[in-house]
């Protein structure tokens, strides 16, 4: 099944290193938690994947294959779906057409793969004819995600995925993206907030000052808090 690995990934900004060989895997059929503070470089590191940032060094693979050097569009037909932070919609538009934008490119049936993308987020059905504009943040979220998951992913990067959420929110969008993951989808969750990072996830990363400092179970990080903070003064 696929996987997303990552090795010794080093990604310049302004000639400054913003992520410093990194190196992590993303394991198909499960959530992988990347936590850390504003300015840690988990962004640049979703955007790296993404293919909208270039990687000084390393390698970023899926299924082997290497993403670095692709462009986003070939990253995209690749199976590698990534969520950047902020809900980035095409708001003039409406939900459908934000929808069918997300179809360019993919293969089979768009219709059906809309379809079945919705399905996940019923809350979207009677607002299609909406603008994007519109939406409550929460909804916009459900429609940035259903975006992702129209082109059937095989890896899905989401950069947090509750900023400016309420909680009640993101505690109804954690069991669809742990069904994505169980589907056979493997899924890096990109938080600030550990209690949100660490709910679904099976393997947890914390990256601090452009590095990871900490890798290990969810599980471990959830029964002893102490460990985050050894890594950085994580606020929850």
């Amino acid at each position: 099944m696929t996987s997303l690995k990552i090795e010794n990934v080093q990604v310049l900004r302004a000639g400054r290193p913003v992520v410093r060989h990194v190196t992590l895997e993303a394991p198909a059929g499960e959530i992988t938690a990347l936590m850390g503070p504003n300015g840690a470089g988990k962004s640049s590191l979703a955007l790296a994947i993404s293919g909208l940032l270039r990687s000084a060094t390393g390698s970023i693979t899926v299924d082997g294959v290497e993403m670095i050097g692709k462009r986003p569009e070939q990253v995209r037909s690749a199976g590698v779906a990534v969520v950047p932070e902020g809900r980035r919609l095409l708001r003039d538009l409406s939900v459908q057409d934000n929808l069918n934008v997300a179809t360019f490119g993919i293969k089979g049936d768009a219709a059906s793969a809309v379809a079945e993308s919705l399905a996940l987020f019923p809350e979207l059905e009677k607002r299609l004819s909406q603008l994007a504009s519109a939406l409550s943040g929460g909804e916009q979220q459900m429609l940035v995600l259903a975006q992702a998951l129209v082109s059937k992913p095989k890896v899905l990067v989401i950069d947090e995925l509750s900023l400016g959420l309420a909680p009640l929110i993101v505690k109804r969008l954690l069991p669809t993206v742990a069904a994505v993951a169980a589907s056979g989808v493997a899924v890096l969750l990109i938080e600030q907030f550990a209690h949100v990072a660490l709910a679904k996830a099976t393997k947890a990363y914390v990256m601090e000052g452009s590095q990871i400092r900490y890798e290990g179970t969810a599980a471990a990080l959830k029964e002893n808090p102490e460990l985050l903070h050894s890594a950085y003064l994580l606020r929850t």
